[in-house]
């Protein structure tokens, strides 16, 4: 399997910017895995799809302030990272830019109110212990106070690189029941959910369940090899707490669907029950990478957005569908005109 298979052809102007004024009115393209049907909808639609005795499975991860800007000690060089995961004793792993002009020992500041003396007034000072492949980065935090409410105040939520306006509302990259900080990236399938729609869901007798993927390099670095089998994914860390794990087990035994919203639960639902052999209570790290041919053991339905050519989440959509299906999906929503990625429309496949 080649990763240009999972390739295509997408004109900008469908990379979407900006997010609709109202989450729940962006358009929403029903795929019907059964009949191989496709269906233009909106997403206040989705309650449509949703049977009672479902279970709508979300992913409540926070999308951390991460990205910061700082200066390196002596050159006072532009430093850019980007937080990917704690690591502990302050030791974080990052995305930095440049790396290549960041030796081990290396120390930056970061919120410094005097940029020609930063080490007098920096809020945060970060000291490179290592260098890796891929531009990954691990440092170490130094600061008075305490780290995530630094952060609030000296960091700016990482977009993608494709979104080139200003975000003027940040809580727009949080979906409305984030609630765990830990993301690098927003779980964009959510983004489409307002509160008044939860609660029809709700009221309609669908179960909402909660568990917890933090987003990182896993999820959104691009796959560099040609043979697909051949790409390694990064680690994510995830959490099904108790109630989680005992409310997915009995919608499954009622015979009611589990709908996840998302690849990123996708993922952990599927991580957990091909450790265990079903949804018990765990914490811990991912790295499973689903691509065609791999057997679903707990999803049964998907509500995701549009994903990035040759992606790693493309390939997931590809292999719960089927990719000649996503094919076909893709190409009708090309052609009519969807918005695509972070900010765009979804997808419901059934």
């Amino acid at each position: 399997m080649k990763t240009s298979d999972f390739d295509y052809d997408l004109p900008e102007e469908l990379i979407a910017q900006t997010p609709l004024k109202d989450r729940a009115s962006s358009r929403l393209l029903v795929v019907n895995r059964k009949n191989q049907s496709l269906k233009d909808c909106h997403f206040h639609d989705i309650i449509d799809y949703l049977n009672p005795g479902d279970a709508l499975v979300l992913n409540e991860t926070k999308v951390l302030p991460a990205r910061i800007y700082g200066i390196k000690e002596k050159t006072h060089g532009f430093v850019e990272l980007l937080l990917l995961k704690d690591l502990g004793n302050d030791i974080w792993e990052c995305l930095a830019r440049p790396q290549k002009r960041l030796k081990t020992g290396t120390k930056a500041y970061f919120g410094a109110e005097n940029q020609k003396e930063p080490e007098h007034s920096a809020m945060l000072t970060a000291t490179v212990l290592d260098t890796l492949e891929e531009g990954i980065t691990h440092v170490k935090f130094d600061y008075s106070g305490i780290f995530l409410e630094i952060l609030e105040k000296i960091g700016t939520m990482p977009l993608p690189p494709y979104i080139h306006e200003k975000l003027a509302d940040q809580s727009r990259y949080q979906t409305i029941y984030a609630k765990n900080l830990g993301s690098a990236a927003a779980p964009t399938a959510g983004l489409h959910f307002t509160p008044e729609l939860l609660q029809k869901i709700e009221q309609k007798g669908i179960k909402i369940i909660k568990i917890t993927l933090h987003v990182g390099l896993g999820t959104f670095r691009p796959v560099q090899v040609e043979d697909v089998t051949k790409h390694k994914m990064h680690t994510e860390s995830y959490e099904i707490t108790e109630k989680a794990a005992k409310e997915i087990n009995e919608t499954r035994k009622k015979g009611g669907r589990i709908v996840a919203v998302g690849t990123t639960t996708v993922r952990t639902l599927e991580t957990v029950a091909g450790k265990f052999g079903k949804i018990t209570a765990d914490q811990g790290e991912t790295d499973i990478f689903i691509y065609p041919g791999y057997n679903f053991r707990v999803v049964d339905a998907l509500i995701t957005n549009f994903h990035l050519p040759k992606s790693t989440l493309l390939m997931l959509v590809s292999a719960f569908s089927s990719k000649s299906l996503m094919e076909k999906a893709y190409e009708h929503a090309v052609k009519e005109k969807y918005r695509f990625f972070s900010f765009g429309d979804a997808m419901f496949i059934e």
